[in-house]
């Protein structure tokens, strides 16, 4: 069933951020069990060409994460919790390279000073600033 995004209110900030928090817990989880296996198979990732490798292997473990989750129900398990769904401008999951700019996006975002974060508490929707950019909507899914 599709949601026009015009009926469907925007997340409040506050349950974004529940969200980010137990979505934290879960990625750490992840990064984790990611991490051992790739320091099982090289051995030490602690500098040269091994820890490049290491860092960009994280990244795509974190976007294979959630591009998996985004595009398959626009809700990932922190999501679901907090009843929040990504969804694009027209109510509809985001397709891949949507999903791909709005991870680029939250990392720079989040990356440089929470910025992303910060924009939402002044932006006239509530939006997150890589959100906005995306075009994409964090929505509240009504039980």
């Amino acid at each position: 069933m599709t949601h026009n995004a015009t009926t469907e209110s925007t997340a409040t900030l506050r349950t974004r951020l529940a969200s980010m928090i137990y979505e934290l817990l879960l990625v750490v989880a992840v990064l984790f069990i990611a991490s051992f296996l790739f320091i099982r198979l090289t051995g030490n990732a602690q500098s040269g060409w091994k820890q490049h490798v290491f860092q960009i292997y994280l990244i795509g473990v974190l976007f294979a994460y959630f591009s998996a989750f985004w595009l398959r129900s626009g809700q990932t398990l922190a999501m679901k919790t907090w009843r929040i769904k990504l969804v694009d401008l027209d109510g509809k999951l985001i397709p891949l390279q949507q999903a791909g700019l709005r991870f680029i996006l939250a990392l720079l975002g989040m990356g440089f000073f929470g910025a992303s974060i910060i924009w939402a508490w002044f932006d006239r929707d509530g939006q997150f600033l890589h959100d906005r950019l995306a075009k994409t909507r964090l929505i509240r899914v009504v039980a």
